[in-house]
């Protein structure tokens, strides 16, 4: 079993029960791209603790309550005292594509930092196996605490820990392009294993191929780059330099596509971390991922899992 310390936002998700509906039935769950993967890898059987800030509310309790009973560790999740957990709302159209609305300005793990037992929770990141965060864990921090979220990769990489990064690019909470184009592209020279999505490159670096993307990837350092496609699959770029396409073994017309991504994630590192090559890992996040993308909201029920 592989110990794996993840780093973001945990967010209270609210899920319309119906495609393209805004009021009516919905139900209120908890998410974040890196919490998402963070539970699918604890129920992939690893070891997985989350870090973070949340407040002292209900709603943060509750969190910390769903993360006990999915098996996530949660004794490095400090407390900010006038802070609460974000806040998201999904639609969906007819062909399950997803449109989020964010309220997130008060989130206590924007101000995770500046609490005075970041230090210790941080500190644990050096005794695991894998560090794991992604854009959106930058993208919520001031430029101040972004340096310090790099600092945190750079002991992991000298430290002999793997860091794993999805570059997750939303251009909520960047000043500019140019500032999410620096700073991504730091974490890169730091990361044994980039998992970015295409689309999210594209609108970031510009228009190309998935394999000139991971070519991208790889040229700043990192040994493995797995680009995802949606319903074309993924895109495989590890030591020999030669682009592997990983491609989906069943297409299936999806309900909600939140979370995707994040359990794509969540399949291929836990596929690797358990000794699997690079290529089996990447067909493990497909399956995963064609499962997440059958049920709405970005957690689905255990009893679902593949």
């Amino acid at each position: 079993m592989a110990s794996i310390s993840v780093f973001g936002e945990p967010l209270l998700e609210v899920a319309s029960a119906e495609a393209g509906a805004v009021f009516g039935a919905a139900q209120l769950g908890v998410a974040g791209d890196t919490l998402n993967t963070a539970v699918y890898m604890a129920r992939l059987g690893h070891d997985v603790s989350f870090i973070t800030a949340l407040g002292t509310d209900t709603y943060s309790d509750a969190i910390i309550e769903r993360l006990h009973q999915e098996g996530v560790g949660t004794a490095h999740i400090v407390r900010h005292p006038s802070r609460v957990p974000g806040l998201y709302a999904i639609r969906t159209d007819g062909q399950g594509e997803r449109y989020f609305t964010y309220w997130r300005d008060r989130s206590a793990a924007r101000d995770f930092f500046s609490l005075s037992d970041a230090g210790s929770a941080i500190d644990s990141t050096t005794q695991s196996d894998l560090f794991y965060f992604s854009g959106i864990s930058f993208a919520i921090l001031s430029p101040q605490h972004r340096h310090e979220l790099l600092g945190v990769a750079r002991a992991c990489n000298e430290g002999g820990v793997k860091v794993a990064f999805d570059g997750n690019y939303r251009p909520y909470g960047w000043q500019s392009e140019d500032v999410a184009r620096d700073n991504l592209a730091t974490v890169g020279r730091l990361a044994s294993i980039v998992l970015p999505t295409s689309e999210d490159d594209d609108k970031l670096f510009g228009w190309a191929s998935p394999v000139e993307h991971a070519h991208r990837w790889r040229s700043l350092g990192a040994a493995t780059v797995v680009v995802k496609n949606g319903p074309d699959g993924a895109w495989l770029l590890s030591d020999d330099d030669q682009p592997l396409h990983i491609a989906v073994e069943d297409i299936v017309q999806p309900i909600d596509t939140t979370g995707a991504g994040d359990s794509f994630n969540a399949g291929f590192l836990a596929a690797l971390l358990d000794g699997q090559r690079a290529e089996q890992a990447a067909a493990v996040g497909n399956r995963l991922a064609g499962r997440v993308i059958q049920h709405r909201g970005a957690l689905i029920p255990v009893a679902a899992m593949p």
